[in-house]
């Protein structure tokens, strides 16, 4: 024989024996994925349940609908909705051969197998049917290293397989398109048809469906609200398939390539919408609860809030909620406008500023570029470097080419609000807005954010001072005292008001919060004995044993500052915050009650004072409304409602506080700056009454116009008890007779010593004395 052919035919059985081991190793490789080896591949009975996956609902007080929790909300609609330009434009772009073949492409995939295994080409894609991007879009893709993009192309086909073998075409186009991504994180033809055009997908025009059908192939790079040039090229090509495919006339698909895109833009994302921050709230809870045993799927596995369909209830309502962020909405769409204004060009968040500078070396980008050695220098160019970004605006959402460096300048200037309501009888929250706008700020000002409290912490001073025996009409010299072994620490009143012959009642003291007369109360009651007080009204965070917690130096969350006011209005006991009322399963099964879920009874805590205390701080309280520090409520807003409430502002007017309290809701609100660096350029704007009492005032302006919520509007305070009006039978100043100031104590200075007294016969024991001339403490 031939030496040449002998050399050929060993070199043929070389090649021959080289593809059989690769095409046994290719087989072995794909039954190791088969079967199971790289992770469980859905089978034939689970995606047959394709269709029953549900979103949770989380509902409000009244069973209505707030919002739901999911991964992917498909609102899926029915074949029939589908105009044929959508279709024809899909399966021409996408799948030109989708009624042909079983969901699988042989050519692409064996094409894929040996460029990634032979050639180690990452690049080496393409060729996806609609089944295969099905498959992905519901089960995703997982990291398998270096061999990744072969797995997930074959589990890819194992499944699409599957889904040809049990769906229809017609079924298999129905769940792409209900489960497909378009831009901005929309899943889903119907919800990007709303979002982009404000229109029902039956609606789509053939330039409309285009689009979106063209956005599939990155859809980023082609989301026609942010690069409409790009869109509308891609949108082109779209049409461009559909000619060359016949499912266009040419005179058609001129006409469509020469219109252009109009966008309507609605933005229906899971992080807007009604509430986003109670939702996100209950899902943080949810994803504890679920995880206890007794709240298990009956074979022992943990409930998927995502898929199976559960109803959360919840003691919001929806209305109230509805009027607290047009309330919130409206004040603060116009402060952000005076904050601005009063600043002008020596904003403290301008770049080169101090708070600026502070927050950019916080900055998560910041910090990992100095880590890696980067100078100054680099790390500033490094953040200059601009890219397209959406922006907040109170008028409406644009987007701007901007850096690192130009988007913290611009977000700092915004000022941002806490507000909660609460039924003072259970603790059932009522509206709960956690901040100006979840989308582009998901810091949660009512749990998350700690912030000093102000004055709205002085009646926990006064009311530990009367339930340990002070006499509300005990009277206090308004002048400043320096406290010498506090670092001759000084407290003054706004405004400067001091007059060393005038002497306050302690309800006018409150009522016009005077800052002189809290230290005092605070001194002649016992620092432990009001942190201790503070403590059984339901505060859990730290109070530092200091002489400024008077003036609400501690840091506090909104909502532990409503729930210690519900005691006022709940027979002395402080409510607990009750977000959940019940759980169900999709079928209606109760997964937890609200015993499980709330076993502790309220009714059988301590209480927190005495009846009379607490009906004493009302009419003080009231006072701070009638008279006081918000009389705006009266006499700006015409409020005629039972209101009693206190105002706060911080140091340097950081923070602004106003607690609103009715004998059936509690209402706290704040406003400041997430930077707290940033604070208000003057008191007149940045106290409690100017910037976060008129959010209150417009939320209750709301309610009263609804006759459905009288019965919150209209309650009435509870009758004083004649003890106690008697009592509080004082002026509300005194002025030293010339005795008084000829021979009396004037002191001026003095430590802040830790006094301890005993109650003597009870908090109201000073009542039995025969003598009921007022009592004066003196310096």
């Amino acid at each position: 024989m031939n030496i040449n052919k002998v050399k050929l035919i060993k070199w043929a059985k070389r090649i021959g024996y080289g593809l059989g081991i690769l095409l046994a190793l290719f087989i072995g490789f794909y039954a190791s994925i088969y079967f199971g080896f790289w992770g469980k591949i859905p089978d034939s009975e689970e995606l047959a349940r394709l269709k029953q996956s549900q979103a949770t609902q989380v509902l409000d007080t009244n069973n209505d609908l707030i919002g739901k929790i999911y991964v992917y909300d498909r609102q899926s609609i029915k074949y029939s909705d589908f105009p044929q330009h959508l279709i024809d434009a899909l399966i021409a772009t996408e799948d030109v051969r989708f009624y042909e073949h079983n969901g699988i492409d042989n050519k692409s995939l064996l094409r894929v197998f040996f460029k990634s295994i032979l050639m180690s080409n990452d690049s080496s894609g393409g060729g996806s049917t609609i089944t295969l991007q099905l498959a992905k879009n519901l089960f995703g893709r997982k990291n398998y290293g270096a061999f990744g993009i072969v797995i997930n192309k074959i589990r890819e086909s194992i499944v699409a397989r599957r889904i040809e073998n049990l769906y229809s075409k017609e079924e298999i186009l129905t769940l792409y398109l209900n489960t497909v991504p378009f831009p901005d994180n929309t899943y889903g033809i119907e919800s990007a048809s709303e979002k982009f055009f404000n229109s029902h997908t039956k609606d789509l025009t053939l330039v409309q469906s285009a689009a979106l059908v063209g956005s599939l192939k990155a859809n980023t790079s082609y989301n026609p609200r942010r690069y409409p040039e790009k869109s509308h090229v891609r949108k082109n090509v779209v049409i461009g398939q559909m000619e060359k495919y016949g499912y266009l006339s040419t005179p058609e698909g001129t006409q469509a390539k020469t219109d252009s895109i109009t966008i309507d833009y609605q933005n229906y994302a899971p992080n807007e919408g009604l509430a986003p921050y109670f939702r996100a709230q209950i899902k943080k809870q949810l994803d504890s609860l679920l995880k206890q045993k007794k709240y298990l799927k009956p074979d022992g596995e943990m409930y998927n809030i995502y898929h199976d369909g559960l109803k959360i209830y919840t003691t919001l309502d929806n209305t109230m909620q509805r009027y607290a962020e047009a309330a919130m909405k409206e004040h603060m769409s116009d402060l952000q406008r005076q904050f601005e204004k009063a600043y002008g060009q020596n904003a403290p968040w301008l770049k080169g500023k101090h708070a600026f500078e502070a927050a950019k070396k916080r900055l998560k980008v910041y910090k990992k570029l100095k880590a890696q050695g980067l100078n100054e220098k680099a790390i500033e160019d490094s953040l200059s470097q601009k890219h397209q970004t959406d922006l907040f605006s109170w008028d409406e959402t644009t987007i701007k080419s901007m850096s690192t460096l130009d988007s913290l300048e611009y977000y700092s200037k915004f000022l941002n609000v806490g507000l909660v309501s609460l039924d003072p009888a259970n603790g059932a929250i009522k509206a709960y807005v956690g901040g100006i706008d979840y989308g582009f700020f998901q810091f949660d000002h009512i749990v998350q954010s700690k912030r000093q409290v102000g004055s709205t912490f002085k009646p926990i001073v006064y009311t530990a001072a009367l339930d340990n025996g002070m006499d509300p009409c005990t009277y206090f010299p308004i002048k400043a005292i320096t406290y010498t072994d506090v670092d001759n620490w000084r407290p003054t009143n706004a405004g400067g008001t001091e007059d060393d012959d005038l002497n306050y009642s302690m309800q006018y003291a409150l009522s016009n919060s005077i800052n002189t007369i809290a230290v005092k109360v605070l001194y002649e009651t016992g620092i432990n004995k009001v942190i201790d007080q503070a403590k059984r009204m339901g505060i859990k965070s730290d109070i530092q044993a200091v002489p400024s917690i008077a003036l609400g130096s501690s840091n506090l969350t909104v909502l532990e500052l409503a729930t210690a006011y519900t005691s006022y209005v709940n027979g002395s006991r402080p409510s607990n915050p009750v977000f959940i009322t019940k759980i169900e399963d999709k079928d209606g099964n109760i997964i937890a009650s609200y015993e499980d879920l709330h076993p502790d009874d309220p009714t059988k805590m301590d209480m927190a004072f005495s009846d009379d205390t607490r009906q004493v701080m009302l009419e003080f309280m009231k006072a701070t409304v009638n008279e006081g520090t918000a009389a705006r409520l009266r006499s700006s807003f015409q409020l005629p409602n039972a209101i009693a409430g206190k105002t706060g502002t911080t140091q340097d007017n950081k923070d602004g506080w106003f607690v609103g309290i009715m004998p059936k809701l509690v209402t706290v609100t704040w406003v400041g700056n997430d930077n707290q660096q940033i604070g208000f350029s003057s008191t007149g704007l940045g106290q409690g009454a100017n910037s976060a009492l008129p959010i209150f005032a417009k939320y209750l302006q709301k309610l009263n116009a609804d006759s459905k919520y009288n019965s919150i509007t209209k309650a009435p305070f509870e009758i004083p008890s004649e003890t106690v009006l008697n009592a509080l039978d004082c002026e509300p100043t005194k002025t030293d007779g010339f005795f008084k100031r000829l021979f009396g104590s004037n002191k001026d200075e003095r430590k802040f010593e830790k006094k301890e007294k005993k109650k003597g016969g009870g908090i109201f024991g000073w009542l039995k004395k025969k003598d009921k001339e007022e009592k004066e403490h003196q310096n």
